[in-house]
């Protein structure tokens, strides 16, 4: 895997790229504001690109609209954000933009480095990983149908679906059989209008009609 790191701060930057190449993964370029990262990404075409919210020269949402511009260039880019807080308007664009292999983590709550990797890994593979207060927040936004027609749980394992957890990990964590789990996954897709189809995932589409509620 090949990824391209913005991140302003030098010592995170480091550590990311290393804690990368120790896992494997190729850092093919590591910069610290938003134009590079859109101009690295067009000379390297990676497989991921990983991006802090706040870089210069403003500190506040330079990171997050140099992914989506970045995105924009290299449509399919899978996105992993790192930040210390939501960003709701450019969340909501990213995480809604009708494609996977995004993710929003927030920096203060990476605290375990398989799961860290696993997430990195996850979006590459055009999956999501999505904190669950990011969740919680972009939720806050407010309901629109159909996802109002969900009932409680299954609105729960849509939640869970959106943190990048798989089926059988989504029955550890409310502790019912795996078959619960594809019958609540099934009337979501029913409920949302999500035909099978072989251009696009409905699990990723179903965790991003939930994310730009």
């Amino acid at each position: 895997m090949r990824v391209v790191i913005a991140e302003d701060a030098v010592l995170l930057r480091v550590g990311v790229q290393r804690l990368l190449a120790d896992d494997g993964v190729e850092t093919v370029a590591a910069v610290d504001n938003g134009d590079d990262l859109v101009e690295a990404v067009q000379r390297h075409r990676p497989d991921l690109a990983i991006a802090d919210v706040r870089m210069p020269p403003t500190f506040t949402d330079e990171g997050l609209r140099a992914a989506l511009r970045a995105r924009r260039l290299l449509p399919g880019l899978p996105v992993l954000v790192l930040s210390q807080y939501v960003e709701e308007t450019y969340a909501v664009e990213l995480l809604s933009g009708g494609a996977g292999g995004v993710g929003y983590l927030l920096k203060e709550r990476v605290a375990d480095v398989a799961e860290f990797l696993d997430a990195i890994r996850r979006v590459a593979a055009g999956g999501t990983a999505i904190d669950p207060e990011v969740i919680t927040q972009l939720m806050a936004r407010g309901r629109r149908s159909p996802l109002e027609t969900l009932t409680p749980r299954e609105t729960e394992v849509l939640g869970l679906m959106a943190q990048g957890l798989t089926n059988s990990a989504i029955a550890a964590r409310l502790v019912v059989s795996h078959g619960a789990v594809e019958k609540h996954i099934g009337n979501i897709f029913a409920k949302l209008g999500l035909e099978a189809s072989d251009t696009e995932h409905r699990r990723v589409r179903a965790v991003l009609t939930y994310l730009g509620r």
